[in-house]
């Protein structure tokens, strides 16, 4: 359970990142009663969706599509946590998984609600994370096995990770050389390297090669 919300929907703004418009067009309509319309923004892409957070201070709530431009399943996600921690994250999805849905409980979403819910679903699910607790489909229970355990341990890890040293990983996943990482962050090589040799320690991996696949844990692969 999460500790109470403070969330007042009345004055609170709200985002919707989806790349597909009448589902962004649905959530709007299950949001509208509690938050004005010009209170909701939406985003096609999760860059888009990044300079909404860095613009709106006031951003406390997140609707995140699980598979969009710039998001490969938890990537956004731990991101968000780690830059944004105060934020509230709802993830969405046409993934009806099971494990995916409690995939992403365990890295720190406060819900997960599918494509498929209609209205009174949606709702239920803000209230329910309105209220301070996490909120899954019915018959979908948060686990709790050594799999959960090891998602919430990396969730801990990513989180102790500064915002740059996050940015690093994610290049150092995607196979760029400290070089190329200095060169497209502008900064020195050896500021690189020392953010390198903190990820290792917080993430209690030996070398670059298995920061990377610990990164790779946190992408899927769009069901069809």
């Amino acid at each position: 359970m999460l500790a109470q919300s403070n969330l007042d929907m009345s004055t609170t703004k709200v985002a919707i990142a989806d790349d597909h418009p009448l589902f962004r067009a649905a959530l709007k309509h299950a949001v509208v009663e509690c938050v004005t319309k010009e209170d909701i923004l939406e985003a096609d892409n999760f860059q888009d969706l990044l300079t909404i957070v860095e613009s709106t201070p006031a951003l406390e709530m997140i609707f995140l599509d699980l598979h969009m431009p710039g998001n490969d399943g938890f990537t956004g996600l731990t991101q968000l946590q780690n830059h944004y921690p105060d934020i509230v994250v709802i993830m969405v999805s046409s993934d009806d998984n099971p494990e995916i849905m409690q995939k992403a409980i365990n890295y720190g979403a406060s819900a997960f609600i599918p494509k498929a819910a209609d209205l009174e679903t949606i709702s239920s699910a803000i209230n329910t994370v309105l209220d301070g607790d996490v909120w899954l489909p019915s018959g979908i229970d948060a686990a709790n096995d050594d799999s959960a355990k090891e998602h919430k341990k990396l969730a801990k890890q990513l989180a102790q990770l500064t915002p740059q040293q996050y940015t690093v990983l994610a290049r150092i996943a995607d196979g760029q050389l400290n070089k190329q990482i200095a060169y497209d962050l502008d900064i020195k090589e050896t500021t690189v390297k020392k953010h390198v040799s903190a990820i290792l320690l917080k993430l209690e991996v030996l070398n670059r090669t298995q920061a990377g696949l610990v990164y790779q844990q946190l992408m899927l692969t769009p069901s069809a």
